[in-house]
């Protein structure tokens, strides 16, 4: 919630824009004049948090002057949603070799190590927020059809659903106006903790070089930046992106976490 509220408010919390450069004060512990200090082009580190955690959260760039609301982690979860649902629905309740089909393949992309999933994509693709929020969405997809697969395969044995069939009703209604609605609370569950996991992607992506093209504040970028200055003693290009990330994931995960319980509750 913190990092959402000044993600929001990035214009009104910051005299500085996360790309200004003061060559004056480069690698800065922190100060009155820059509260979490400078990295080692003498940008503010707090400016380039709250925009960093702005990208992820409020707004998709497109290009410098194009900006769609929604930030890149939400944008990648609701790609893999759309794709998983209609895939996880189709595999359900159809089953026989449509389910065949279609879940040894999303077990093929399970089978590879995430990280050489995400090279394998970028490098064909290349680093930009969109290419960014496809690979994400991409490898999100496996784990969010075989939950709705599974919760399809339980739903479609209810009375209701049967006597959808009966009517008549067409397949696309029964998965998606009988089925899906009954399977929301879990989807929207998992949904959250894939959040969390798109926010640690993002980030390991950015460190690896692979993240939001420069000088974009990307989380995990200013994490490899400033591993270089480890050295001569600046810790602060670490400490402070690292913190960030660490506690929005977390943050992330507990929410998710509550969310569960009270689904539970009103079982």
């Amino acid at each position: 919630m913190f990092w959402l509220i000044v993600a929001l408010a990035a214009p009104l919390l910051t005299p500085y824009s996360p790309t200004y450069q003061d060559w004056i004060a480069p690698k800065q512990g922190p100060s009155l004049k820059h509260p979490l200090g400078t990295d080692q082009m003498g940008r503010d580190l707090w400016s380039r948090l709250i925009y960093g955690a702005r990208v992820v959260l409020v707004v998709l760039p497109l290009s410098e002057d194009i900006w769609l609301p929604g930030g890149t982690a939400l944008w990648a979860v609701g790609v893999a949603l759309v794709l998983g649902i209609v895939l996880g629905l189709l595999s359900g309740y159809l089953g026989g070799w449509v389910d065949e089909i279609i879940m040894r393949l999303l077990d093929a992309m399970l089978a590879m190590p995430v990280i050489l999933l995400y090279l394998i994509i970028i490098s064909a693709i290349g680093a930009s927020a969109v290419n960014i929020v496809l690979s994400m969405a991409i490898v999100s997809t496996p784990g969010i059809a075989r939950l709705v697969r599974s919760l399809t395969l339980d739903i479609a044995t209810k009375e209701y659903v049967l006597a959808a069939r009966v009517r008549g009703e067409s397949i696309w209604r029964i998965m998606f106006l009988d089925i899906l609605p009954n399977a929301r609370g879990p989807i929207i569950v998992n949904s959250m903790l894939e959040v969390g996991y798109a926010v640690f992607a993002m980030g390991t992506l950015g460190f690896l070089g692979l993240g939001m093209p420069p000088p974009s504040p990307d989380w995990g970028s200013m994490i490899a930046q400033g591993q270089r200055h480890l050295m001569t003693g600046h810790l602060w290009g670490v400490i402070w992106p690292a913190l960030a990330l660490a506690s929005l994931v977390v943050g992330l995960n507990l929410i998710a976490d509550g969310m569960r319980e009270e689904s539970l509750r009103y079982q």
